[in-house]
């Protein structure tokens, strides 16, 4: 926007446009006008899987605010589903790397509704289209590549491992790796590894073949697991890559195989894991004891045992939340009194009036928390 969008960030556009803000007018005339907030307009959709849980990739073309994405990092996505206070979540950038205000793509699984509760990402893979306008955050996450290209000579080789819908970051990585002038012949091999439940399942499968087949130093494997591919382990992972001990490594997925491969490098900081969804510590004695009061709203029941974000939603209320895995800290919540257990670490906290992650945060015993 140029010296326009200078004029309308300066302190004097600010103090005319309060308590608003001045994005809040400019996006009654214009949703892709910005001064501070990053807005995107769906331009493009393509349907990947379908099935009870389809898979589709959008093209956003956001705002100049958008101040571009590593590839690997996620976005928090906002969309207001069938008229209901506009709902968050977070999502890989599955497109290679992109500069300012440049267009960008979001790969999104669907998955079931919950009472109340529409799921946004069933929304955006099978309702979205082009002209749909979303709220987006700046890109975040460190689960990135140093620097690409990556073809220094005597540099460790590549590997990416993937599960699922785990895919998306890495298809990132790939893509810019690509894009960029990466030769395998001349520096580092990567090594491309995703697993799948069934061919029908598999995202990014033309492309995938496509890049197998050129002559660049990629190696991809394909394993669909239940179609007879073996599931991953420490030998068929040294059959593969027999150095992989020696590799610079990412892996995303599901809990169970992030945890194997983690098994796999030991305590190597050659790893870089990322999960979709949170791996969970068992549930302590006392967990499901006491009751939970959310102070604001007067809402308590007993405690299920689940965690407090979990609570709060079975009790009617919509707290704002966003990854749902204990990444993007858009849960925060003051817990008054109380302990709670983090379900990803184990680490337990009585302090009071302390903020907590209502997403990964599970109460033992009695629990009072502002909401």
């Amino acid at each position: 926007m140029g010296l326009a969008g200078t004029l309308l960030r300066s302190r004097a556009v600010a103090a005319l446009a309060s308590p608003h803000g001045v994005d809040r007018y400019l996006e009654l005339v214009n949703p892709m006008w910005a001064a501070h907030d990053v807005r995107a307009q769906v331009v493009g959709v393509v349907q990947e899987t379908g099935g009870d849980h389809p898979v589709a990739t959008l093209t956003l073309q956001p705002t100049s605010t958008w101040r571009g994405h590593r590839a690997g990092q996620y976005v928090q996505v906002g969309v207001e589903v069938d008229g209901a206070r506009r709902t968050t979540r977070c999502f890989s950038i599955s497109s290679a790397a992109s500069l300012p205000g440049e267009p960008f793509t979001i790969t999104v699984r669907a998955q079931d509704d919950l009472p109340g509760r529409p799921s946004v990402s069933r929304f955006l893979a099978t309702r979205a289209t082009p002209g749909l306008t979303v709220h987006l955050s700046q890109a975040e996450g460190d689960f990135t590549l140093p620097g690409s290209p990556a073809t220094p000579h005597g540099a460790a080789p590549v590997l990416m491992i993937s599960g699922g819908s785990g895919i998306t970051p890495l298809m990132s990585q790939l893509r810019t790796l690509l894009r960029d002038g990466y030769d395998g012949h001349a520096g580092r091999r990567v090594t491309f590894l995703h697993y799948a439940r069934t061919p029908a399942d598999q995202i990014f499968a033309d492309e995938l073949r496509f890049v197998d087949r050129a002559d660049n130093g990629v190696d991809v494997h394909l394993v669909h697991d239940q179609a007879g591919g073996e599931p991953f382990s420490v030998e068929s992972l040294e059959r593969l890559v027999p150095d992989f001990r020696e590799t610079d490594a990412w892996v995303c997925g599901p809990a169970g195989l992030v945890e194997k491969v983690r098994e796999a490098y030991g305590d190597s900081p050659r790893l870089r894991i990322e999960f979709f969804k949170p791996a969970t510590i068992g549930t302590p004695s006392g967990a499901t004891e006491g009751d939970v009061a959310f102070a604001r709203s007067g809402a308590s029941a007993a405690n299920t045992g689940e965690t407090l974000l979990a609570q709060a939603e079975a009790l009617g209320l919509r707290p704002e939340s966003g990854c749902r895995m204990g990444i993007c800290f858009s849960c925060t919540s003051r817990k008054t009194s109380g302990t709670v257990r983090n379900v990803v670490t184990g680490v337990e906290s009585s302090a009071p009036d302390e903020d907590v992650q209502i997403c990964v945060s599970q109460p033992v015993g009695d629990c009072v928390v502002d909401l």
